[in-house]
């Protein structure tokens, strides 16, 4: 097969990962972390309709609903003006009632489908590849809402998203912010947090984006038409989550950690300053032990476990390992999440919740080979020899980390 044929019946095989620099364009990525993240709202309006067309479609939903065996809590539905439960669109077996869901919908409930990236290969690409630059886990949500119709009462979000309109347009309101940056489990309590005046109101438009820190209250409802859009939602890792695992850490290897409370702690007579003064000596004691770097490997690692393999074309990669020649095209999955770790015998490979350890000659081949997106075999750079090189490209290619782009 020729080159050209090679990469015509492989195209379709492989998504071209979503970088933030698309996602935000034209906002350049540092302002966007310098204002932005964490601190304010930001809308994108582009005039472009077909901006995210390659994501997700109308077409899209009905083939998830009808024929992805999605149940519910994957698929949720929504209605800002009356209850909607599992019951309303489930069988007592549990199994979607695919009628039910259409015939809500018509009666203006929103079609929530969670976990998307999960099964559709374009939303996986997409988060995959925000996700190698941000380092944290992403889970893609689709919201379908009818026309003059809104899906949820006014909330915050306990993880910052960014809202990606494919179809119609949504007005959207900003309110304040009641608990700043809350975590994982501070969910929004209409009772305990006060939803705030309005702050920015603004329209989402086909081809549009918004970015939500979390913890700012907010609301959305469709116009005349029927509304679809995407919900990435970033599962942040915070430094709660590191000194947490940095105390763990350090109750493992320093015994002054393990001892017991004080005998008669709960005593009203209990000298207090007593273990005030411990507590200190303990704070001291993790300040004397700083280095952090395990733990974030330990994040790291959990990202990388938390980012499944995204593998279109395998079965067809695997056929061509033998066809492979010293002049054959290649390149790194643009989408894959992993992690190197190098030693003294070894540079190990983390991806897809596995470690894999190449020996150490090959070091400079291999980071090589997985930064570029496309090059022939010849000119992988280091000591390797024609033979060495298409070894080390086999596996890299039978492991899932790199592409047969020609032969």
């Amino acid at each position: 097969m020729f080159p050209t044929q090679v990469e015509e019946c492989l195209s379709s095989s492989f998504e071209v990962p979503v970088s933030l620099d698309w996602l935000i364009n034209p906002i350049p990525k540092a302002a966007f972390f310098k204002e932005y993240w964490e601190q304010n709202p930001l809308v994108v309006r582009r005039g472009q309709k077909d901006y995210f067309s390659t994501l997700f479609s109308l077409d899209d939903v009905d083939r998830a609903i009808t024929t992805l065996s999605l149940t519910y809590p994957n698929i949720t539905l929504k209605n800002a003006s009356k209850e909607v439960t599992p019951a309303d669109y489930t069988t007592a077996q549990g199994a979607l009632d695919v009628a039910a869901v259409y015939q809500l919908f018509s009666e203006g409930s929103t079609i929530v489908l969670a976990f998307l990236d999960n099964v559709v290969p374009a939303l996986a690409s997409m988060c995959r590849g925000l996700e190698r630059e941000l380092n944290f886990p992403l889970q893609a949500n689709v919201y379908l809402t009818p026309a003059r119709a809104q899906g949820a009462k006014y909330h915050y979000d306990t993880h910052d998203v960014f809202v990606l309109q494919i179809v119609g347009s949504k007005r959207w309101t900003m309110y304040g912010t009641p608990l700043k940056l809350p975590l994982r489990n501070q969910d929004f309590d209409p009772k305990a947090h006060e939803r705030g005046a309005p702050t920015l109101d603004f329209e989402l438009g086909p081809g549009d984006l918004a970015y939500i820190p979390r913890g700012l209250v907010h609301d959305a409802r469709s116009s005349e038409e029927l509304s679809l859009h995407i919900t990435v939602g970033i599962l942040f890792y915070s430094w709660a989550d590191l000194l947490l695992e940095f105390v763990a850490d350090s109750s493992l290897k320093d015994p002054a950690f393990r001892k017991s409370l004080p005998p008669g702690f709960a005593r009203e007579d209990f000298d207090r300053a007593q273990a005030q003064e411990i507590v200190r000596s303990l704070f001291e004691r993790l300040a004397a032990n700083s280095d952090c770097g395990s733990i974030l490997d330990y994040f790291g690692d959990k990202w990388i476990s938390a980012s499944p393999p995204l593998l279109n074309g395998q079965m067809d990669q695997l056929g061509l390992l033998d066809q492979l020649t010293i002049e054959s095209v290649v390149g790194a999955r643009g989408s894959t999440v992993f992690r190197l770790e190098k030693d003294s015998s070894s540079t190990s490979v983390y991806a897809f919740a596995r470690k894999i350890s190449f020996p150490a000659y090959a070091d400079f081949a291999l980071r090589f080979a997985l930064s570029q997106p496309r090059f022939s075999i010849r000119v992988l750079p280091g000591n390797l020899d024609e033979d060495g090189k298409l070894v080390l490209v086999r596996r890299l290619v039978r492991e899932g980390l790199m592409v047969v782009l020609a032969i």
